[in-house]
């Protein structure tokens, strides 16, 4: 795991999202990145609130600026693309539906413990 993704992991573990994962998109040819961070949280307003503390910590932290963000909007699921590394923030019920997990399983995860 690379300095960013500790820093982006750290931050979402900081706004108590659930089930936070990491998938290495790296054995896959033809990914757009070398990581998936996935996290989901309970409401619209803390998938925001996990989007703006990576974004913070990330530039504040290592002066790493997000290239792109989708979905701040309706707040249901947040792209952030950091080039290498991709960060979705889902509300748990469009986490469920889209089911981006099942989607890579067959890729290396690793988990990280939410802070309870």
């Amino acid at each position: 795991m690379n300095k960013l993704e500790e820093v982006i992991i750290e931050a979402i573990q900081d706004k108590k999202a659930n089930d936070i994962v990491s998938i290495d998109m790296s054995q896959f040819e033809g990914a757009i990145c070398q990581t998936f961070i996935v996290c989901s949280a309970d409401s619209t307003t803390q998938v925001s609130a996990i989007c703006d503390g990576v974004e913070d910590d990330a530039d504040k932290k290592l002066g790493q600026k997000v290239w792109r963000i989708e979905g701040k909007t309706n707040g249901t699921w947040i792209v952030m693309d950091y080039g290498d590394t991709i960060v979705h923030i889902f509300q748990s019920e469009s986490r469920e539906f889209y089911a981006l997990d099942d989607l890579w399983s067959d890729l290396p995860t690793t988990k990280h413990d939410s802070f309870e």
